[in-house]
C-alpha cells in the first residue's frame, strides 16, 4: 500500500473500525503526487459532527462513573480527529521530509491505541462512541493549515501541548478516586504525546527565521481567533514542556500569556487535589532515553 492510499483510507472511510487500520510496516514506492486536501472526514452518521456543545463533567464530579465516562468520551473524539487530520496532513503536504512523515505515521497508530484505550474503558462506564454529540473543534482549525508548519503550530505545539497538562490532571484527579485503571490509560497518553509534541517542533524548528525567537515564530503561525491558550491546560504545567524538549523562552512565554478566558480554573480543585505538585510518569522522558 502507499501512504497516500492510507491516508485517503484513514480519511475517507466510514466507519470506527476502518480509522483504527494501523500503519504498515512497508510502504510500496511513491515518486511523487500533489498535494491534496480533503474538506471534511468522512464518517457514518453515528459519528458525523454536531454543533452541540457538550460541557466535560467538573473535575470535582469524576467521583461517578458516569461522568467519567462523559469525560473520556470527549478525549476520544479529540483522538479520532488527530487520526484524521495527521493523515490530512501526509495528503496535504507530500514534501514534507521524511522523517516528519514517519514520524505522523507513527503518531497515527499512537492515537489509534489511544483511541481503543477510550473506547474500551468508557464502554467499562456505559458509555458508547457517539452516544454523545461529537465537536469538531479541530477540524475547524483547517484553514489556517497553510504549510507544515503551521499544522504543526496548530496541532503538535498547540492541542497535543494542552493535552501534557490534561492528561496529568486527569491522571491525578482518576487515581484521586481510586480509578487506577484510567489514570494508568492516562499517563500512557501523556508520555505517548510528549513524543508527539517532539515530532511536531521537528517540523516548526526548522522553519524558524534566523534572529527571530520561537515564540514570535509560533505566533505569526496562528490566526485569531485562535491563540495559544489553546496550547496550554487551565493549569499550566511547564514540567511538560521541558520533557518534550520546547524552547526555554517559549515555555516561559507561553505561561505568561493570558486572555480573556484565562483563569477560569476552579482554584479549589487544584488544592483539593494537589494538581501541579507532581508529574506523574512511568518511564524515562528525557530526551537520552526516548526515542520519539
Amino acid at each position: 500500500m502507499k501512504i497516500s492510499v492510507y491516508a485517503k483510507h484513514l480519511l475517507l472511510a466510514p466507519n470506527l473500525e476502518d480509522k483504527l487500520l494501523p500503519p504498515s510496516r512497508h510502504w510500496e514506492e511513491e515518486t511523487e503526487f500533489s498535494s491534496i486536501r480533503i474538506e471534511s472526514p468522512g464518517r457514518s452518521a453515528k459519528f458525523q459532527f454536531s454543533d452541540k456543545k457538550i460541557k466535560i463533567p467538573r473535575l470535582e464530579h469524576l467521583n461517578l462513573e458516569s461522568n467519567r465516562g462523559l469525560s473520556l468520551h470527549h478525549f476520544a473524539n479529540h483522538e479520532l480527529m488527530a487520526i484524521e487530520l495527521f493523515a490530512w496532513a501526509l495528503l496535504a503536504f507530500p514534501n514534507a521530509p521524511r522523517s516528519v512523515r514517519n514520524g505522523f505515521l507513527k503518531t497515527i497508530e499512537e492515537e489509534q491505541t489511544h483511541l481503543k484505550l477510550y473506547l474500551n474503558r468508557m464502554r467499562d462506564f456505559g458509555v458508547d462512541f457517539g452516544d454523545i454529540p461529537l465537536n469538531y473543534i479541530f477540524w475547524k482549525q483547517q484553514g489556517q493549515f497553510k504549510s507544515l508548519e503551521s499544522f504543526a503550530a496548530v496541532m503538535s505545539i498547540s492541542f497535543e501541548g494542552a493535552n501534557l497538562d490534561y492528561a496529568q490532571v486527569y491522571a491525578q484527579v482518576f487515581s484521586f478516586f481510586g480509578d487506577q485503571l484510567t489514570s494508568d490509560i492516562m499517563i500512557t497518553i501523556f508520555e505517548d504525546e510528549v513524543k508527539h509534541v517532539k515530532r511536531g517542533l521537528r517540523a516548526f524548528e526548522h522553519s524558524v527565521p534566523k534572529n527571530v525567537s520561537h515564540w514570535d515564530h509560533y505566533l505569526s503561525l496562528i490566526q485569531f481567533p485562535f491563540t495559544p491558550r489553546r496550547a496550554k491546560g487551565y493549569l499550566y504545567l511547564p514540567d511538560t514542556r521541558v520533557l518534550a524538549g520546547m524552547d526555554g523562552d517559549f515555555i516561559e512565554s507561553l505561561g505568561a500569556y493570558e486572555d480573556e478566558y484565562t483563569g477560569r480554573v476552579n482554584l479549589e480543585s487544584v488544592k483539593k487535589f494537589g494538581l501541579g505538585e507532581t508529574i506523574l510518569r512511568k518511564n524515562r522522558l528525557d530526551s537520552h532515553f526516548l526515542n520519539p
